[in-house]
């Protein structure tokens, strides 16, 4: 339920449960207590903006996501469910909502500061032709590890993607985009199969499973969220996602068929001929990368393509679960937290961080700040 609070602004829940704590810092759900900077980011709607923000007691620096509820095309119910949902985890690679409450015609949900935006931002601002390996490796950890807690509770998360990997400015890993899950659990019974398909998913159906996009009789279960985590190892270590370049109908097609994406590096690349031949010599002439040479030049391991292969098999059965791929041999040579690797090994990109904002205290000085950072493009999607 919706609660009045002082400043007009109504928040979920008592105000006592609502209260936020962000180390020592109390975070109350009222509009006075803090204020808006620069965007940093947007939503997967028009409708949401991320914002670089200041607790104005402590003068801490914070992240605030802002959804138009009014023009929303998403029922209020849904982003209620999420903060419900947020609130609920409790584990450091899902993403946090410290305090959520409405203002007037927006959802204001008060998180902390992930200087590097989402793992697409960082794709999209430097890295456009894929991450380093390991990198990747330290990444699809925490994810994974954020998958086995949902998992371990029958939450099927339903938007593994790219742009719902959070990366914070130490190098920490979240999962974000909980507003797509479904529980497996119901009226105390916890189901094999489930057949709710999600609504407004167009904006995910390169990352959708084929059970889900199939929508048949089998129903799906959390090996969906693997075949996902699949799609967004292709798409971190190449730059974009697979079947970019297709028509719905065909990438659809070639899902439901079994069609697995490949890495693109020397042991998988082939010439071009024909069409694609003139296509790629188009697309170079307008400026495009050379993907051949790209992928001659390189080589993934050998555990990085079995990952990816065993993770995209049609029969979700045959798929690894989220427990059972943490004991990857990829992941056997990561002997450090991904804080203590991740930053070095995303040079020359500089996060927004609390380091380069402890002096910044008006807007025209952050948004300098910000701009110096080349690395956010605030045109890309930063979901919480």
């Amino acid at each position: 339920m919706l609660k009045a609070s002082k400043s007009g602004s109504q928040s979920f829940g008592s105000q006592e449960s609502n209260n936020g704590r962000f180390g020592d810092i109390v975070l109350q759900p009222d509009t006075t207590k803090y204020k808006l900077h620069a965007v940093i980011g947007k939503g997967s709607f028009e409708n949401v903006t991320v914002h670089l923000a200041q607790h104005i007691p402590s003068g801490q620096k914070i992240a605030i996501k802002c959804i138009d509820i009014e023009n929303s095309p998403v029922e209020f119910n849904i982003f209620q469910d999420e903060v419900i949902l947020c609130r609920q985890m409790c584990h450091e690679n899902i993403a946090k909502y410290l305090c959520t409450f409405v203002n007037n015609n927006e959802l204001w949900s008060v998180m902390p500061l992930l200087g590097y935006g989402s793992a697409r931002d960082v794709l999209h601002a430097y890295f456009k032709t894929g991450l380093p390996e390991t990198a990747i490796a330290y990444i699809l950890r925490d994810v994974l590890n954020a998958l086995e807690y949902l998992h371990h509770r029958g939450i099927i998360h339903r938007s593994v993607r790219a742009s719902h990997i959070l990366i914070g400015g130490n190098g920490s890993v979240c999962l974000s985009g909980l507003r797509k899950v479904y529980h497996m659990f119901h009226h105390g019974r916890k189901w094999n199969q489930v057949h709710n398909y999600p609504e407004a998913c167009s904006a995910d159906l390169q990352w959708l499973s084929p059970e889900i996009l199939e929508q048949n009789l089998s129903g799906y279960d959390t090996k969906s969220d693997i075949y996902s985590l699949g799609i967004t190892s292709w798409e971190l270590a190449n730059g974009y996602p697979p079947f970019e370049d297709m028509p719905v109908t065909q990438m659809l097609l070639e899902k439901v068929n079994g069609t697995k994406p490949m890495l693109l590096d020397c042991t998988t690349i082939s010439d071009l001929t024909g069409e694609e031949h003139a296509q790629h010599n188009a697309e170079l002439e307008n400026g495009g990368i050379d993907i051949v040479a790209l992928a001659k030049a390189r080589k993934f391991s050998s555990h990085f393509h079995s990952l990816i292969d065993r993770c995209l098999e049609k029969n979700p059965k045959c798929r690894p679960s989220a427990e059972g791929l943490l004991s990857d041999p990829m992941f056997k040579h990561l002997k450090k937290r991904s804080s203590e690797a991740l930053p070095n090994l995303l040079q020359p990109l500089t996060p927004i961080n609390l380091a380069n904002l402890a002096n910044v205290s008006d807007d025209k000085a952050v948004d300098s700040v910000i701009n110096s950072m080349e690395q956010m493009d605030v045109t890309e999607e930063w979901s919480f």
